[in-house]
């Protein structure tokens, strides 16, 4: 079992590149060789743990691209400063936080990210990994062709609005169309008590796509019980299946979770 990240990290086996699209510039941490898959960190930002599932995905034969969407790069989830990290992104323009059938600005560079991804790694397209509050991204990338492999974990938004998805109806339409005609599925994971990410959701998910939506719910007692202070005193309670709340050993259904992505990701993308 590996050891559960406790600090600061530097990032330092990633390559950060400066990338400029649709006249925006960000951040991305990239690392590995293979297919692409974008690697979407939760609040309050590239943390430790999300680092370790970019390695997960990395070692299993992909190039891994994390951009940097919010919070300090690396930083261990403390719970003051996640909580301000939060407050600010919770009224940016760029995520709409409270935004029902609308999709989020960041979507369109996001998109723009998987093209340019799939340009330079080749392969039968991309994955992508939302979590929390860009755990519905991954969905609204789908309009973008290349994009073959959507996993939404936990996705948090809008956060007053339990029974509602972050995404504008036209949008929705086409992205539905194209799982029809392309049987292509979207692969959604929660946790059965997350306060978030709640049943109401995930129906709604249900109710949009169908069967091509496959949700997978996990029991709140499979959470890792001592997660980083922003997820215990922010959060509260079980919540982020792959990264804070994942337990690193095996039988534990986080593990089997990562793995399930992982092949989902092997399967969609492999040559």
């Amino acid at each position: 079992m590996l050891k559960q990240p406790m600090a600061d990290e530097p990032l330092d086996d990633f390559e950060r590149r400066s990338i400029t699209l649709l006249g925006n510039t960000k951040g991305v941490y990239v690392a590995g060789t293979g297919p692409a898959v974008i690697v979407m960190a939760e609040m309050p930002g590239i943390s430790p743990h999300v680092a370790r599932f970019s390695r997960w995905v990395r070692d299993s034969g992909f190039t891994v691209y994390m951009p940097s969407l919010f919070g300090r790069d690396g930083a261990f989830p403390d719970a003051e400063e996640g909580a301000a990290v939060l407050q600010r992104a919770c009224v940016s323009a760029e995520f709409r936080a409270f935004a029902a059938n609308e999709s989020s600005p960041v979507t369109r560079w996001l998109r723009a990210l998987a093209s340019l991804a799939h340009e330079q790694c080749g392969g039968r397209g991309v994955g992508a990994i939302g979590m929390c509050f860009t755990g519905n991204f991954a969905l609204s990338m789908m309009l973008e062709p290349s994009m073959l492999a959507p996993v939404l974990c936990q996705p948090s938004l809008p956060l007053n609005n339990p029974g509602e998805i972050q995404i504008a109806p036209e949008e929705l339409a086409r992205v539905k169309e194209r799982l029809e005609r392309e049987d292509l599925t979207v692969m959604g994971y929660r946790f059965a008590g997350d306060r978030f990410c709640t049943a109401q959701r995930f129906a709604a998910y249900t109710a949009a796509l169908g069967d091509r939506f496959v949700a997978k719910v996990l029991p709140d007692e499979a959470a890792n019980p001592e997660p980083p202070p922003f997820f215990k005193r922010v959060v509260g309670g079980p919540h982020s299946v792959v990264t804070a709340h994942l337990i690193d050993a095996a039988g534990e259904p986080t593990l089997a979770a990562r793995d399930e992505i992982l092949s989902f990701f092997a399967r969609r993308l492999a040559a």
